[in-house]
């Protein structure tokens, strides 16, 4: 079975999308796993807040890094070490994403997911777990859990 982890600000969107078509059908069968994992809840703030200006400087607001961090690592304890997962963060300026990706990544056992939100995610968490950042075209989206 395939394990896929979405790192979320909003599981809902990815629970609705993926109860439906092709893919509902391919979790029902249990052909593949599917999990957000809600970023907030990892949040160490009363409000649950996960937005803070970058680091360094900068115009807008980015993910914070330990709600991302500890996410990750809740992953990592509940399926055991995931030294081979790929965590691959939707970014615009990612690896455009193609069939020859597609064939790539369909090899993995487990792959998380990271949706960004705001201007995007601290740039010390890309550094920390992300091993890969793939787009998926050149327009702009809502968020990382529509692409």
């Amino acid at each position: 079975m395939k394990n896929f982890y979405v790192l979320t600000l909003f599981p809902e969107m990815i629970d609705a999308a993926l109860s439906h078509s092709i893919i509902g059908r391919a979790v029902k069968e249990g052909i593949i796993d599917v999990e957000a994992v809600n970023i907030r809840d990892f949040s160490k703030d009363k409000h649950r807040h996960v937005d803070d200006y970058p680091y360094g400087g900068g115009a807008g607001m980015v993910m914070q890094p330990q709600p991302i961090y500890d996410a990750y690592k809740s992953i990592e304890e509940k399926a055991g070490k995931l030294e081979k997962a790929r965590v691959i963060y939707m970014s615009p300026q990612g690896k455009r994403f193609d069939q020859k990706m597609a064939e790539e990544l369909s090899k993995e056992d487990s792959i998380i997911l990271l949706c960004g939100h705001y201007e995007g995610v601290d740039e010390r968490i890309i550094e920390e777990i992300v091993t890969d950042e793939i787009s998926i075209g050149d327009f702009v989206l809502t968020g990382g859990e529509l692409a």
